[in-house]
């Protein structure tokens, strides 16, 4: 799941990124309102949490800028504590308001609530005997866990969005990395190769094909080109 922190202290950002990548978070950290609303315009995310207290503009003109071009579920992170700004928040277009400090632990609980509201026919993805929740970050082969890490999740989620089609290795980058990482493509190549024993050892019967000059796909043992 592709998520975009707004947030200006920059050690609480990071923590945020560091911390919610383990649960299958791919993230995007900005720290200005201007930043988020460039960002907005740009990629699509699958969910936003928002700082009202930016240096450049109001956390709330931020969300109602983002609320004309995107339906993105968006948590509103923030001291403000009192009623009337949780009611503004929320007016303004928030889908709920967490107010610091706060637990981790809840902050996950409430992106997982929202996710669920945005796709509630979406949770499950299915291809041949693997069954991933996007909601949970659950994966199963029939019954089995098969014990994937962050990035070895996060590569199977991209190719199970586009089932029996190429993705490239520059979206595996993209999506796998921040973009102040400097990553080697061949680490994508480490994440497949990982992916399919993994995929194998809980004994499915789905590959992951490489296409060499073009990337990789999920198919059925007797798939032809």
């Amino acid at each position: 799941m592709r998520l975009l922190i707004v947030e200006d202290d920059r050690d609480l950002a990071k923590g945020l990124a560091n911390s919610l990548t383990p649960s299958g978070f791919t993230t995007e950290v900005v720290h200005t309102g201007h930043n988020a609303i460039a960002q907005c315009q740009q990629q699509q995310w699958d969910a936003i949490i928002l700082d009202l207290g930016l240096p450049d503009l109001d956390g709330l003109s931020v969300l109602r800028k983002i609320r004309r071009y995107s339906s993105t579920p968006v948590l509103i992170l923030t001291a403000r504590c009192e009623v009337n700004d949780r009611v503004d928040g929320l007016d303004a277009g928030g889908d709920d308001y967490l107010a610091k400090p706060f637990a981790l632990r809840e902050l996950e609980a409430r992106l997982r609530a929202l996710l669920r509201r945005a796709n509630p026919q979406d949770s499950e993805v299915r291809f041949g005997d693997i069954r991933f929740d996007t909601t949970s970050r659950e994966t199963r082969i029939g019954n089995k866990d098969p014990g994937l890490t962050a990035r070895e999740l996060a590569t199977l989620e991209l190719l199970l969005q586009r089932p029996g089609r190429v993705v490239s290795k520059s979206r595996f980058i993209d999506a796998l990395y921040d973009a102040s990482e400097d990553v080697n493509p061949s680490m994508i190549e480490v994440h497949i190769s990982r992916l399919r024993k993994k995929l194998g050892d809980a004994g499915s019967s789905v590959i992951v094909r490489a296409l060499r000059g073009l990337g990789y796909r999920l198919e059925y043992p007797d798939t032809h080109e």
